[in-house]
């Protein structure tokens, strides 16, 4: 969806966003904006961390339910509570025109604070000797959002596709890489991608240049951050 620079009815020169895709109808559309909001960016490290929790008989061996709690609080604050109120904030003090970021400028902002938290959260995971994984993930998450605004310069990239992006290939990492069979999930991580990127292209949202470029940057970013962490 090509942005242009518009006069709005305050004669003031604001980014607008016009789409090149044709409008769905509602019974379409509905499904599509329940999935982009269920699987919206700032959930999707804590629906893995919760998978990890909940699904993985091991991997957390030893640790106390206080202990696995304190994880899934670190990343729900560090990765959704904390990047949510600042867009609220930001919002609210009238630094960007839409919660919804439907701009580059609008994200441009936003991007810059979620940087902080995320490498924040990375860490923290990083030097509390947290498991592997979610080292890995959140150092997946901070490259993908470095990306994601670097990007943004030039056109602006979905992300919620940077998210799946990410999803998916430590999805694939881990189930390729465990001993036991993950592969329904990785099925189902898969299926959950598809779903998003057609939700997307279907509320008009994103072009399918924006749609591929955000699924590249977070495998890249997943790829990039399983390197770093178990090299």
């Amino acid at each position: 969806m090509p942005d242009r620079l518009a006069v709005n009815e305050q004669y003031q020169l604001k980014e607008i966003s016009i789409s090149s895709n044709s409008p769905q109808p509602a019974l379409i559309k509905f499904p599509a904006y329940l999935v982009s909001y269920i699987f919206h960016p700032l959930f999707i490290p804590v629906y893995i961390t919760l998978f990890l929790i909940r699904v993985h008989p091991y991997l957390f061996a030893g640790m106390n339910d206080w202990g696995k709690m304190a994880n899934l609080l670190q990343m729900f604050v560090n990765c959704t509570f904390l990047p949510l109120a600042s867009v609220l904030l930001l919002k609210g003090l009238k630094f960007i025109d839409s919660l919804f970021l439907k701009t580059q400028k609008d994200r441009i902002i936003p991007y810059v604070i979620c940087m902080v938290f995320y490498f924040w959260n990375w860490y923290a995971f990083k030097n509390n000797r947290a498991v592997p994984e979610l080292v890995s993930l959140s150092l997946a998450v901070f490259i993908a959002c470095v990306f994601g605004f670097l990007i943004n310069i030039s056109f602006k990239v979905s992300m919620h596709t940077i998210a799946m992006g990410v999803m998916s290939t430590f999805m694939a990492f881990f189930a390729f890489n465990d001993s036991i069979n993950l592969t329904f999930y990785l099925s189902i991580s898969i299926l959950i991608t598809g779903l998003v990127c057609t939700a997307r292209l279907i509320m008009s949202d994103h072009t399918a240049k924006e749609i591929y470029s955000g699924l590249i940057i977070g495998i890249f970013s997943q790829l990039a951050a399983h390197y770093f962490v178990y090299s």
